[in-house]
């Protein structure tokens, strides 16, 4: 039988691993100098060589060469038997089918046995994450006393789900996406060794399709070999399903110039094409995500030619950050939704009909906003008795002029905010972007969630902590955060009211009430 290609190229020396320089040496200076630790921790996005440099550890360690510098040769016994699979002491435990508590306990009685072959037994526990809370307690032991002949190497792509306790007990190293040039360069030389003609521009798209994945890339090679063509750009796209630049383009355009009707067009036409939806989807992603990397300063994000950086710049200029971000993330979620869909294409013609909405919103001027009064109670009988299409009138208690101006330098301000908040906490910049809505009470600064999961998150002491440091110092006067469960989604705003300010806030967050429209 054939051996896939990922498979037959896996690295078998140090200098064979692409993307994880900073790994490798810290790696081969330990083999060098005699500095194995008992337990390692390799974490990172899958295909990116986590398991490829555990079994090329697993070689060194048991190596034969006389000169540690030269571990592993890849020559001697136990290296070419760990090669063909038949090294007795590199043990290789797929947590995914092994989370028990019994299977952990049965790896501690063996573990205790010397080597059969090596000086060290390796234990490889892949998608480590995957353990019961037990197993994970039974691990420990192990590694909190291991015998001097076993190393652990824990593999996982959620290293967020690793118990603390079992993470300090080993030495740590993030794998990171392999960059697209370095993909590419390495299909390359596989393609001349086994005679493929490929052009460039099909290995930058398979490159671009995987996503950081060196071993999906050699995949998706794999997978275009074998139709014994000579392999352009026509055949990758016609092969992976996916689309050309140019339909991407057409769609933004259409979004920036709110445009529904032309953007659907160019989406269904895309995808009557024989392009896969949801990889479509992910080129939109892609494309929205390079107008964003090039608006915070970055000058070609994707190494795109110069006609196409041009298209992209003229793009990003075209819209607004804010914007562009709330986008963003309603066509990644339509990339996850569009595999469970009954209609595959709906959640993406859903998504851009809701960015066309979004980017609408900000091109005309706004109407005035209704003021906020408190009518007297037969004021409130006699207008609710006209018809609902006249006047507007939301029924909360009067701000005072100094909250009112107050609310207005807030909403000057909140840039501010968010820029000064993301320098020194990512995650929590994330959080704010995602609040529904603010607004300011007296001193109270009201942040509106859409869910308990967020609100949580924000309600943490060291993110309250910031925000109200922040805030503070940009209003010059002492505010307090509070977070509240936003039910934007099931009150009833008029369109002339603008979302984000103080008419809004008050009918979601302070029990305002419309009581007529005008």
């Amino acid at each position: 039988m054939p051996q896939a290609l990922y498979s037959k190229y896996r690295p078998r020396r140090w200098d064979s691993v692409v993307g994880q320089d900073h790994i490798i040496q810290t790696l081969r200076n330990a083999v060098t100098n005699d500095r194995i630790v008992h337990a390692y921790l390799f974490a990172g996005p899958r295909g990116t060589g986590k398991t490829t440099t555990a079994r090329l550890l697993a070689k060194a360690v048991n190596c034969l060469e006389p000169d540690p510098a030269l571990r592993p040769c890849d020559q001697c016994d136990h290296c070419q038997a760990l090669n063909k699979g038949r090294f007795l002491d590199l043990i290789e435990i797929d947590a995914a089918s092994n989370t028990s508590v019994d299977d952990v306990r049965d790896l501690r009685e063996k573990i205790n046995f010397s080597p059969n072959q090596g000086r060290y037994k390796v234990y490889v526990i892949d998608e480590v994450h995957m353990l019961s809370t037990a197993a994970f307690n039974a691990l420990l032991k192990t590694l909190e006393e291991p015998p001097s002949h076993a190393i652990f190497i824990l593999a996982t792509t959620e290293v967020h789900k690793i118990p603390a306790t079992v993470l300090s007990r080993c030495q740590r190293h993030e794998f990171r996406r392999i960059p697209i040039n370095d993909i590419v360069a390495n299909l390359s030389e596989m393609a001349e060794k086994e005679d493929l003609e490929v052009s460039t521009d099909a290995l930058e798209l398979i490159a671009r399709q995987a996503t950081g994945s060196l071993r999906d890339a050699i995949s998706l090679l794999d997978q275009l070999s074998s139709t014994g063509e000579s392999i352009d750009l026509e055949l990758a796209q016609t092969v992976l399903g996916t689309a050309t630049s140019m339909a991407v383009v057409d769609v933004v355009s259409a979004l920036l110039e709110c445009d529904p009707g032309a953007g659907l067009d160019h989406i269904h036409k895309a995808l009557d094409s024989g392009s896969d939806v949801r990889q479509f989807t992910r080129q939109i992603v892609d494309y929205l995500r390079s107008l964003l990397l090039i608006q915070i300063g970055e000058e070609n994000p994707s190494n795109e030619t110069p006609e196409m950086e041009a298209q992209l710049k003229d793009h990003a200029g075209r819209i607004d950050t804010g914007d562009l971000i709330a986008i963003i993330r309603s066509f990644n979620q339509a990339a996850t939704d569009s595999r469970a869909a009954w209609q595959p294409g709906l959640p993406l013609e859903i998504a851009f009909i809701e960015a066309c909405q979004t980017q609408d919103k900000t091109s005309p001027p706004p109407n005035p906003a209704p003021t906020i009064q408190t009518p007297a109670p037969a004021q409130k009988e006699q207008k609710q008795a006209k018809p609902k299409s006249k006047v507007s009138e939301v029924k909360t208690p009067p701000p005072s002029s100094a909250e009112v101006q107050s609310a207005s330098v807030l909403d000057q301000k909140w840039p501010q905010v968010l820029t000064i908040v993301r320098k020194d906490h990512p995650n929590l910049y994330g959080l704010l972007n995602s609040c529904q809505s603010r607004h300011l009470a007296g001193s109270v600064l009201v942040l509106g969630f859409a869910s308990d999961i967020l609100k949580n998150q924000m309600d943490k002491r060291e993110n309250l902590e910031v925000v109200q440091h922040v805030v503070s110092s940009i209003l010059g006067k002492e505010i307090a955060v509070r977070c509240v469960i936003s039910t934007a989604k099931n009150t009833d705003i008029p369109s002339e009211v603008d979302e984000d300010g103080m008419v809004a806030s008050a009918l979601r967050d302070m029990g305002g009430e419309i009581v007529d429209v005008q």
